[in-house]
């Protein structure tokens, strides 16, 4: 009887979850708000005698799991890598490296596409924050492509999809926050998205590359000037920003410093390239500072409301309702692992990453012990996954970024109908890592 209220009261508190988040609450607070009210009807339903597990004294549980998160040193990367995105945003790389690339690239058919694509990978690889590469690109090249005379589903596409490879390619935020519900080292992590991320941006230089070798109108030439000039100031504006990555990246690959360390490394280091471009000054450290402190904030808010959730439904037995109901279904390990990449991808039309990192994944990491499941595989291909989260309506950020900057006469209807190929792109990315998992365990062993 016990067993069966406990079922029940998992099934209420996620139909109660779910409906304070279509009423439009903040996530965090929803989060937060859904476990203490479950933990007093736990306690109120036990003082009359009908017996659940959570009641009050889950709420002690759940302050010493929010303490034992804030105290985790594995989490110390996070602001400082949003604090490097940021800087190195405000530091003028990225403008005057698109412009290089357009003009050595720009007379050919979707040269400045390619050029925008290869960006967003130098971008992905020393910022990793999404609303800065999304709104940057859309900033610099949105306008550009169209005056160009790019078809605007072409264009804004391509801007979308490259601003999102930071989501994946470390350093990145996501890959951070993964490692505590994965109990995974967050050196690991990254060094496991590496041929993810390059998969992802190769697959879009390929599709690019065809559709607009095949339908040249759609993507016309730069009508300016490229040469051999064009190319030196290419590698002068590359520099810079190779020269942190390397230093973030190479730093941690090669075990010199811990991922913490290395944050800070290139925190310093973006703080660097504003000085030695004359970008420093009181006004930007204070916007920089105030932005990040918004950013982790945000962040940290839904982390502390999950943590509350997810303590609340393991004391109900969730974890073990759910694992058993996935380990119920009849397709052996690889089946599930498939259904729940569906799962995934579906949740991500409604949730974004941060809810299905934080809430979903501590729920499937039991799954993946009992099914003997790569946890590394398993995490990157969620993480791949979750890249569609970011261009997929209603939530997907990434739209609403670019929708913010995008010059007048571009219509969300553009902008829905120019991330199709790439979504689909990310699932042929996905179904590669399904099939070699190579990909990503190609390093096996190492921890940092």
């Amino acid at each position: 009887m016990e067993g069966d209220l406990n079922v029940l009261f998992v099934g209420l508190m996620f139909a109660t979850f779910v409906g304070l988040l279509i009423s439009g609450y903040p996530v965090a607070w929803v989060l937060a708000g859904t476990g203490v009210i479950f933990a007093l009807g736990g306690e109120l339903l036990n003082h009359h005698g009908i017996l659940v597990d959570a009641d009050l004294s889950t709420l002690g549980l759940v302050v010493n799991r929010i303490y034992g998160t804030m105290s985790n040193y594995g989490l110390v990367p996070l602001p400082l890598f949003v604090f490097m995105g940021h800087m190195l945003d405000r530091s003028g790389v990225a403008g005057d490296l698109l412009r290089a690339m357009q003009a050595l690239m720009g007379r050919l058919a979707g040269g400045l596409a390619l050029a925008v694509t290869l960006l967003g990978v130098v971008l992905a690889a020393s910022t990793g924050i999404i609303g800065a590469s999304v709104a940057l690109l859309g900033t610099l090249a949105l306008p550009a492509m169209l005056d160009d005379g790019y078809q605007p589903e072409l264009a804004v596409g391509t801007v979308a999809a490259a601003g999102c490879l930071g989501i994946l390619i470390p350093p990145s935020i996501m890959l951070v926050l993964m490692s505590d519900p994965m109990q995974l080292s967050v050196g690991d992590l990254f060094l496991g998205a590496v041929f993810p991320g390059l998969l992802l941006a190769g697959l879009y230089l390929t599709y690019l590359i065809i559709r607009c070798r095949l339908q040249p109108e759609l993507a016309p030439p730069h009508t300016g000037s490229s040469g051999s000039a064009a190319l030196s100031e290419v590698i002068r504006a590359l520099l810079p920003p190779l020269g942190l990555i390397i230093a973030v990246l190479g730093s941690i690959f090669f075990g010199i410093v811990s991922p913490s360390e290395a944050a800070g490394v290139g925190a310093l280091g973006a703080t660097l390239l504003a000085l030695a471009r004359r970008r420093l000054d009181r006004r930007i450290v204070r916007d920089v500072s105030r932005a990040t402190a918004r950013t982790t904030s945000f962040i940290f808010a839904i982390f502390l409301g999950a943590t509350c959730f997810s303590v609340v439904l393991r004391e109900l037995g969730g974890d073990e309702v759910i694992e058993s109901a996935i380990t119920a279904l009849p397709f052996g390990p690889t089946g599930i692992v498939i259904c729940l990449m569906g799962l995934v991808f579906l949740l991500g039309f409604f949730l974004d990453w941060i809810e299905i990192t934080l809430i979903v994944l501590p729920l499937m990491e039991p799954v993946t012990l009992s099914l003997g499941i790569d946890k590394l595989w398993f995490t990157m291909l969620v993480a791949v996954c979750l890249q569609t989260s970011f261009l997929t309506p209603p939530v997907g950020f990434a739209l609403f970024y670019l929708k913010g900057v995008a010059p007048p006469g571009i219509e969300l209807g553009h902008i829905y109908r120019g991330v199709v190929p790439f979504v689909l792109l990310q699932l042929i990315g996905l179904a590669a890592l399904f099939v070699w998992p190579e990909l990503v365990t190609w390093l096996p062993g190492v921890a940092f």
